[in-house]
């Protein structure tokens, strides 16, 4: 699975590939396997993103997981302020370990 990735660049803020639109959360990410070049040229066209580009993913109980921890990180925020990090939406609680 292959999910695109990118930042948004009104606010700076991670955003991944709804199939549609952008979304801060990644369990609403799409799989783009065979189109992301695609994807990615059109939306940094329309200048909805900054720099987008796809990464390797799984599925974690039914959602989307990046494979790599860089790309985990990104997707939750530091690591180092708890309070500071993207809280997942209610049915996320509890599934997510870095």
């Amino acid at each position: 699975m292959r999910i695109l990735t990118g930042n948004d660049l009104k606010s700076g803020a991670v955003t991944w590939w709804t199939g549609q639109d952008w979304s801060l959360y990644v369990e609403d990410a799409a799989d783009v396997s065979g189109s992301e070049e695609e994807i990615a040229r059109r939306e940094e066209a329309a200048r909805r993103v900054n720099a987008p580009y796809a990464i390797d993913a799984e599925r974690h109980e039914g959602r989307p997981r990046p494979s790599h921890i860089k790309d985990r990180i990104r997707a939750l925020g530091p690591t180092v302020r708890p309070d500071l990090t993207l809280k997942p939406t209610e049915t996320d609680i509890g599934t997510w370990v870095i």
